[in-house]
């Protein structure tokens, strides 16, 4: 490996991290030894990446710092189009077209031959699952999310029984059987996951925003449901 790329896998370990990282750690990640990280990290942030902390401390790179497209590895194009394919598939009719778009963009800036890797990747997205038909607005849902805003549901249980919910939207997953919007629910004071083709009434509330903020709300999520927090 050369220093050059050592250090774009340096960064790109750095960029993984949200929160401070032990020389240590990224020694091992980059597989160099603890003086040559050292190193590494000075030569960095002489070159303008905006990586704060010391040893014994750790390091954390701050957002901002853009790498040069050309610097997409051929794995990272191909986790690259499988994701969008994926999403074009499976999300809703503005997501896909979103992923498609987004992808487009990589492209033109991509010099040539990787330009041609993504073009011609091999790596398929499967048929769309039967997923039941939407009777909330999906796009409304993630705007609700982005803005932290109340929601008022009516909502059928599986029992085709319908309850009125005033709830704080925090996540929305994607799964082979249907589309689940993961919410504070004010009625039964927990979390609740509510399916998105049970959802017949939508619109938000009076109120402006909801108390708690999102990320506050999804910590709180994985805690109680065991789910590790994780980077990505």
């Amino acid at each position: 490996m050369s220093r050059s790329e050592r250090l774009l896998q340096l960064l790109q370990v750095l960029r993984r991290h949200r929160r401070a990282v032990s020389g240590k750690t990224l020694a091992d990640e980059v597989g160099i030894s603890l003086r040559t990280l050292y190193r590494d990290i000075a030569t960095l942030q002489a070159q303008g990446a905006d990586i704060e902390g010391e040893p014994g401390v750790g390091y954390l790179l701050r957002p901002g710092y853009m790498l040069p497209p050309l610097m997409f590895s051929a794995e990272e194009i191909e986790a690259l189009v499988l994701g969008a394919r994926l999403v074009a598939s499976r999300a809703d009719r503005d997501l896909a077209l979103s992923a498609r778009d987004a992808l487009s963009k990589i492209t033109e800036v991509l010099p040539d031959e990787l330009r041609e890797n993504l073009r011609n990747s091999t790596l398929l997205a499967g048929p769309m699952p039967n997923i039941p038909e939407d009777t909330a607005d999906l796009p409304r849902l993630r705007q609700a999310i982005r803005s932290e805003q109340s929601l008022k549901i009516a909502y059928r249980d599986e029992h085709g029984q319908t309850s009125e919910r005033v709830i704080w939207p925090f996540a929305l997953a994607f799964f082979d059987g249907a589309r689940v919007l993961v919410a504070w629910c004010t009625l039964r004071s927990d979390f609740r996951h509510f399916r998105t083709d049970r959802m017949e009434l939508v619109h938000q509330t009076e109120t402006a925003r909801y108390p708690k903020r999102r990320l506050q709300l999804l910590k709180a999520w994985r805690m109680q449901k065991g789910i590790p927090d994780r980077d990505l």
